[in-house]
């Protein structure tokens, strides 16, 4: 009988090599990886050690299992939910609140708005643009409407750096301080600061003006992190629970 913890580790090289072995023969999101019978010849594994493999391919985000006769793995682009659930376990872990994460953001998110603005393309740019057009029309209207395209806006900015680390990075953050996960109020006074200082970010990134961007980046997670402090001190200074959040 083989050892628990040894067939763990096996299916850990199984799974570096599938993700290697597609990468490499240039396979991509929707691609079907080869049958559970292909896999197990191939790789002399059992098929307990492969569905182990894959399942934490699975729980990773790289693969999603498809039902049916012609089913079976097929690649996908991970989100950031992997790498946010990751940080909230640390933080857990850690006992670190939730203002930590907040605090990185106001560090890390200035930089990465300063980097995207001296590398923007223009059609990147626009989608920033129609962000901020977005959140006018849902304005007095729909909140998730108006939150969706406030973390789109903040998506794009990252994802312009065209550094998917920073991309990635920026993203999970955002999605563990994200009003509709911590529970925070979202107000129409709060909404209005929000366009306003989105608006000069993205005026800033239309003239390509790095430093201004970065400051006015910094200016609106600062003051949103000092409205939050105040108005939901004891939340800020909760402890994220891995169980509660995703």
């Amino acid at each position: 009988m083989t050892a628990p913890g040894r067939t763990q580790k096996a299916a850990v090289l199984v799974s570096q090599r599938i993700v290697q072995e597609a990468h490499d023969a240039g396979l991509g999101p929707g691609d079907l990886l080869p049958s559970e019978k292909l896999m197990v010849d191939k790789y002399q594994i059992g098929r307990g050690t492969l569905r182990e493999a894959l399942r934490l391919l699975e729980f990773q985000g790289v693969v999603v299992m498809k039902p049916g006769p012609r089913g079976g793995p097929v690649l996908q682009t991970p989100t950031s939910s992997f790498l946010s659930g990751a940080f909230v376990l640390l933080m857990q872990l850690n006992n670190a609140p939730l203002r930590a994460i907040f605090d990185a953001r106001l560090t890390i998110e200035p930089v990465i708005t300063q980097v995207a603005a001296a590398n923007v393309s223009d059609d990147r740019l626009a989608e920033i643009g129609e962000t901020v057009e977005q959140m006018k029309a849902s304005l007095n209207g729909d909140r998730h409407l108006f939150l969706e395209a406030n973390k789109q806006f903040h998506d794009l900015i990252a994802w312009s750096t065209d550094n998917p680390l920073l991309g990635y990075l920026a993203d999970s953050l955002l999605e563990v301080t994200n009003n509709t996960i911590v529970g925070l109020d979202f107000p129409q006074s709060r909404r209005k600061a929000t366009l306003a200082a989105h608006e000069s970010i993205f005026k800033a990134m239309e003239s390509r003006d790095a430093p201004a961007s970065m400051a006015e980046m910094a200016d609106h997670i600062d003051e949103y992190l000092r409205y939050a402090t105040k108005k939901y001190p004891d939340i800020m200074r909760s402890v994220v629970r891995w169980d509660r959040t995703f």
